[in-house]
């Protein structure tokens, strides 16, 4: 959904090192750097990682394909609810509310404490990272207001047993309770999936699952992997959502 808008693809270790060629020269895959181990080894470098994505996120205009998902939904006696495993806080910039989308990996815009010691979750509006041209963020960096230990952004990363899904169980129970809303009024469910891999599969199996408690066919928009839906579409975010709306 985000590559529309400009942002980087990190599927595959070309596309990863083409953006990050310091993380290239370290011989680190997209796998290995997402890993909260950086921000007690390497806390510099974890966050000139994550500080350049947090900016990147916060200078990215959502493309076109968000503004007619909004129009749709407005046109919808139950609205729309939004699951993405995207962390980059695009859907919440293009116009959709807080409480009608589940980011089920966090988001990069809330910081938790690494050691997680209050377990809270607070916002990175006011969180700047600057990055030296090594590929390092330069001191200070984002610390707990409640240890002073250093912070991390609250997304789920690989290998991560210290990730605060506080804020995420909350989403959850909202998505929950709108789904159970339409089942209780009979409601028609349209499922349109866009960019969803199979390498980290949590968006392709959820909106599956929902698909078949819905008795509804699956609209699938994936220029590589379109596979395994009633409806596949071939092609990017935007043209796919230009094409079905």
């Amino acid at each position: 959904m985000g590559v529309d808008s400009g942002l980087p693809d990190f599927r595959g270790s070309e596309g990863f090192w083409r953006e990050y060629p310091k993380v290239k020269e370290l011989g680190l895959e997209f796998e290995e750097m997402a890993n909260p181990r950086w921000f007690k080894s390497n806390p510099n470098l974890a966050w000139a990682f994550y500080g350049h994505r947090l900016h990147l996120y916060r200078d990215t205009i959502p493309h076109k394909g968000f503004t007619k998902l909004i129009e749709v939904s407005k046109n919808k006696k139950y609205g729309s609810f939004i699951f993405t495993s995207n962390v980059d806080g695009q859907f919440q910039k293009a116009g959709f509310k807080e409480e009608q989308i589940m980011e089920c990996h966090g988001s990069i815009h809330h910081l938790q404490c690494t050691n997680d010691c209050q377990n809270k979750i607070w916002s990175a509006k006011d969180t700047n990272v600057e990055i030296n041209q090594n590929f390092q963020a330069i001191n200070p960096l984002p610390t707990c207001p409640h240890c002073n230990k250093i912070a991390r952004p609250n997304i789920l990363m690989f290998d991560d047993f210290g990730w605060n899904y506080s804020r995420t169980d909350k989403q959850r129970e909202k998505l929950t309770s709108w789904l159970s809303m339409l089942s209780k009024n009979n409601a028609k469910l349209a499922i349109i999936e866009i960019g969803a891999g199979t390498a980290v599969p949590t968006v392709r199996n959820s909106s599956q699952r929902i698909a078949k408690e819905f008795n509804t066919p699956l609209i699938r928009i994936n220029p590589r992997e379109s596979h395994g839906a009633e409806i596949g579409i071939e092609l990017g975010a935007v043209e796919g959502l230009l094409e079905i709306l």
